[in-house]
């Protein structure tokens, strides 16, 4: 077998493992109380434990919360590397539909607009999308417009699986034991809380997430989520005056109470925010759905005591009782745990130099 039809048939066993991962729906929710919050998770959670029995990997196990791990073995004679982990999850976001994910490779991107859909004309445009122009000339993987694609982070689940059974299939390339793992429900702020650091038993690990190639990230948000409930009095229309207290009004008059140059359109960088995810109001009842964000550890906690403020100030206003919040935190700004810890950075750096990728060191923005 030639170079090119070596590094074709590994293209190709990337990018149909991708394919397949996308159409599997693992919507997560963030009501759920369960994890995984959603049944449906269990569906790609179970397909890739069998894969990785398939191409062989040691000890692959998943627990009764959906989180998979598995191991590449060693294969040096005098083992004395660390283990190293490589992260991804397998859910998607709740923002979007992820169900009946179809979707369409454009070879040779030519820099034009992209008619995804056209019964409804939805379309992807470099003039709405600038960073669609850093794409000419390569293979584009999108949807039909109805759905996401689920890429976060499928595509992460996919490299890390692809390169597992890479390292398998060709012992000549000697490496210590690595770690791979995959998580759910981390779209809702909650891959972290049940993984078994322990059992993982990596000294150090990367999770593959992101956007641009080469970027390289280790400062992210502290991150909380808040919900603001809101109590009103329906009375019918006809005699409601001095008794009707409309809650969908007030959840307005909050939100607005927040601050407008705070939000994720009117930040950047290390800027924290206050972002209103979502709004469900009648007259009766309002329930906001906040998330909290802040990469400085003492700015994130006044965020916090903030919102409770803003609560206490609208209870003042509109009556006790009339709004109530519940904040929860969900993860911390991982930098914190990098201090006297560089090397990590600089490994991952220096691997990527080697594949001829310039590192892109930045603070992550994203992260639910």
């Amino acid at each position: 077998m030639s170079a090119i039809e070596f590094n074709q048939l590994w293209k190709e066993k990337l990018l149909n493992r991708f394919l397949t991962y996308v159409k599997i729906y693992s919507t997560s929710d963030a009501e759920s109380e369960t994890t995984p919050s959603t049944e449906r998770q269990w569906d790609i959670a179970r397909y890739i434990v069998e894969e990785l029995r398939t191409i062989g990997l040691e000890n692959v196990s998943i627990d009764d919360n959906g989180y998979i791990m598995g191991y590449v073995p060693s294969n040096l004679e005098n083992d004395d590397k660390p283990t190293i982990g490589f992260i991804s999850h397998y859910d998607t976001s709740p923002d979007f539909s992820g169900e009946n994910v179809k979707p369409q490779i454009w070879e040779n991107y030519d820099g034009s607009d992209l008619v995804l859909n056209q019964a409804t004309g939805f379309t992807l445009s470099p003039s709405k999308f600038e960073s669609l122009k850093r794409h000419i000339g390569q293979t584009l993987i999108t949807t039909d417009g109805n759905t996401l694609l689920g890429a976060d982070d499928k595509a992460g689940c996919a490299e890390i699986v692809t390169a597992a059974e890479y390292l398998i299939a060709h012992p000549e390339i000697k490496h210590g034991r690595v770690a791979i793992g995959f998580t759910p429900d981390e779209e809702i702020g909650r891959g972290a809380h049940k993984f078994d650091v322990a059992k993982f038993g990596a000294e150090f690990a990367y999770t593959m997430d992101g956007s641009e190639v080469g970027e390289l990230e280790y400062e992210n948000f502290n991150a909380a989520g808040a919900v603001v409930k809101i109590h009103g009095l329906s009375v019918h229309p006809g005699y409601a005056y001095g008794k009707m207290v409309n809650a969908v009004l007030l959840a307005a008059e909050f939100a607005q109470s927040l601050p407008a140059n705070e939000t994720p359109a009117t930040t950047k960088g290390f800027d924290g925010f206050y972002h209103l995810m979502d709004l469900n109001a009648d007259i009766s009842e309002a329930k906001l759905q906040y998330i909290i964000r802040d990469h400085d550890a003492d700015k994130f906690e006044a965020r916090k005591k903030f919102m409770e403020e803003k609560v206490a100030e609208f209870n003042q206003k509109h009556g006790a009782g009339t709004a109530e919040v519940e904040i929860k935190e969900q993860y911390r700004n991982m930098k914190q745990q990098f201090e006297g810890k560089m090397y990590i950075i600089d490994i991952a750096a220096e691997a990527m130099k080697e594949a001829g990728i310039e590192p892109k060191i930045k603070a992550i923005r994203g992260g639910n």
